[in-house]
């Protein structure tokens, strides 16, 4: 069967849309796994919550093994890797016909992302690790506009008329 690019603008839209997510999540998985350092100390000071107000009813949350700590780390970039994967097959499904099934695999990466951002990041690290406390170690503006785009492009991947059938 002969593949075919998008038939409609909005199609289009999500097709541009999910690659934009895609492409995101390739480049941090990427990035996270040749140069592990760097975003490494970041998850271990969040973790530990080394940076915060140090708060005594707060820090028995802290979790300081590094053991875990990398544990965490390393489930986190195997997260990020099948969520780009997902957004990949996602991407090509739009691509090559926008049926549902690109709208379904498209779906799945997204939510992906967006539990990957929201409650790992601004809940979890936000607030149960009070991330939000640390002037050194705040990814929570970052997270919020990954969650909030992939929130949109979520909606256009739903918006009437992005699928065929």
């Amino acid at each position: 069967m002969a593949t075919t690019p998008p038939r409609n603008a909005l199609r289009l839209a999500a097709t541009l849309l999910t690659a934009s997510i895609a492409l995101y999540m390739a480049l941090v998985a990427f990035g996270n796994i040749t140069d592990f350092d760097t975003n490494r100390d970041f998850v271990r000071h969040v973790l530990a919550m080394d940076t915060t107000f140090k708060d005594d009813d707060l820090m028995w949350r802290a979790i300081t093994s590094k053991g875990l700590q990398d544990t965490a780390y390393v489930a986190i970039i195997v997260w990020e890797t099948v969520a780009a994967l997902v957004l990949i097959y996602g991407t090509w499904l739009w691509f090559r016909d926008g049926d549902r099934g690109a709208r379904r695999w498209s779906t799945y990466g997204l939510l992906m992302v967006m539990l990957l951002f929201g409650a790992g990041f601004i809940a979890i690290g936000g607030e149960w690790f009070a991330m939000w406390q640390s002037g050194d170690w705040n990814g929570l503006d970052a997270a919020t506009r990954v969650f909030v785009f992939s929130g949109i492009v979520l909606l256009v991947n739903h918006l009437p008329g992005t699928s065929e059938a």
